[in-house]
C-alpha cells in the first residue's frame, strides 16, 4: 500500500512549535494581567476599609473624643489617611502597569494569531496535497482494475465455455 509523504512536514512542525511558543508568551502576559487585576482588587478592598475606618474615626466633633472605648487623636487620623494615600498610590501604579500589560497582551495576541495563520496555511497545503495524492492513487487503482478486467475478459472470451483452451499438437 502506498503511503502519503508530505515534503513540507518539517515546515509544519516548525510552525506548530512557533505557535506553541507564542501561546506560552501570551499565557505569561495574561497571567501577569490576572495578578495585577488581583492586586488592584486588593488595593481597592484596603481603600474601602481605610475609608470606613477614617470615617468612623472622624465621626466625632473633637479629634480626642472617645470612639469605641479608645481616644482618637489627630496624629492617628493623619496616620490612617497617610496609609490610605499610600495604598491609593500603589493602586494607581498597578493600574498603569496593567495598561502596559494590556498593550503587550494585544501585541502577543496578534503574534499568536499570525503564527496560527501560518500553521493553518501549511496544514491546508498538506490537506490539498493529500487529497490530490488520494485522487491519483484511486485513479491508478481503477486503471489497474480495468487492465485486470480487460485481461480476464480477453482470456475468458477466447475460450469456449469459459474454460482454458488446450493447444492441439
Amino acid at each position: 500500500m502506498a503511503r502519503f509523504r508530505f515534503n513540507l512536514e518539517h515546515v509544519l512542525e516548525q510552525r506548530i512549535r512557533a505557535e506553541r511558543d507564542r501561546q506560552v508568551v501570551f499565557a505569561g502576559i495574561d497571567r501577569e494581567r490576572v495578578e495585577l487585576e488581583s492586586q488592584i482588587r486588593g488595593h481597592q478592598h484596603a481603600l474601602v476599609g481605610y475609608k470606613r475606618d477614617l470615617r468612623s474615626a472622624l465621626a466625632g466633633e473633637e479629634p480626642t473624643e472617645e470612639l469605641g472605648g479608645a481616644a482618637v487623636t489627630l496624629p492617628e487620623v493623619r496616620l490612617q489617611a497617610g496609609a490610605s494615600l499610600m495604598v491609593m498610590g500603589k493602586a494607581q501604579s498597578a493600574v498603569l502597569q496593567l495598561a502596559g500589560v494590556h498593550k503587550r497582551l494585544e501585541i502577543a495576541r496578534g503574534e499568536l494569531l499570525e503564527a496560527a495563520r501560518a500553521r493553518r496555511a501549511v496544514e491546508l497545503l498538506r490537506e490539498q496535497r493529500y487529497a490530490q495524492w488520494k485522487r491519483d492513487l484511486d485513479r491508478k487503482e481503477a486503471a489497474e482494475l480495468d487492465d485486470l478486467s480487460v485481461m480476464r475478459a480477453g482470456r475468458d472470451h477466447g475460450a469456449p465455455g469459459g474454460g482454458a483452451s488446450v493447444a492441439k499438437g
